[in-house]
């Protein structure tokens, strides 16, 4: 399984949100740059970098950052975050960004994004899947910074997009995400069985060594993680099995 260390940029600083809620930020003295080099000198060979200004409002405030962190080609960069259009995909990428992650817009406009999987390459796209567990238990989709409720489940949003060749699938528990009490492994479990050809990153509640141990057990590609990383919870000899380049 790999690591993939996780950076929330808002206004040029390193955040954390919990749950998704703007107003529930914690804010980290720390330089994007500096946190890069951190996590390149542990063997990170990926960076999954959100852009919440982007994803709140439109706003890209922090894109000559991310131009700057994406023109490093130690780390590659996977770059999400109110990326609604095929320009916005098209900018990223010609700027060293090494995969574009694809959010709402998979839910609001799958036509596109699947013509965007056949323009960009599948190796270049992943899609966003940010899910909240109704009272059935199903996984329903939650959309626009996950202040929208879909109708979709988790189930029903793929199909399509994998018809079209999708091969990356970021899937995030929003009820774990920050909350630091470990992943849902019945989630991710559920999901490698139904699209077991889907290279699935999971995300929230990563809080320990034992939770990636726990994640690549169960066969998950990948694993997001940013506060537990952020705050150094975990030792690096524990991070090491996971980071290619240790």
């Amino acid at each position: 399984m790999l690591l993939i260390p996780s950076i929330d940029l808002r206004a040029g600083r390193c955040v954390r949100l919990l749950q998704g809620d703007f107003a529930a930020e914690t804010r980290y003295e720390l330089d994007p740059q500096a946190l890069l080099d951190r996590y390149r000198q542990f063997g990170a060979s990926w960076l999954h970098i959100v852009d919440l200004d982007a994803a709140r409002d439109g706003t890209l405030i922090n894109r000559t950052l991310i131009h700057r962190l994406a023109a490093q080609s130690a780390v590659h960069l996977q770059v999400g975050g109110g990326v609604r259009d095929a320009a916005a995909v098209e900018e990223l990428l010609a700027h060293g960004v090494a995969r574009v992650v694809i959010g709402s817009a998979a839910v609001e406009r799958s036509t596109a994004v699947t013509q965007w999987l056949s323009r960009f390459g599948a190796e270049r796209l992943c899609v966003a899947l940010d899910v909240r567990h109704d009272d059935a238990g199903v996984p329903r989709i939650r959309t626009r910074g996950w202040q929208h409720d879909s109708a979709l489940s988790l189930w029903d949003a793929l199909p399509p997009l994998c018809e079209a060749g999708l091969q990356h699938v970021l899937c995030t528990d929003i009820a774990r995400d920050g909350a630091m009490a470990g992943p849902n492994l019945a989630l991710y479990r559920e999901a490698l069985a139904r699209f077991p050809q889907i290279l699935w990153q999971a995300s929230g509640g990563i809080a320990s060594g034992a939770d990636l141990a726990a994640l690549a057990a169960i066969g998950t590609p990948a694993a997001i993680s940013g506060k537990a990383l952020l705050e150094e919870r975990i030792a690096l000899q524990e991070l090491r099995p996971f980071l290619p380049n240790a």
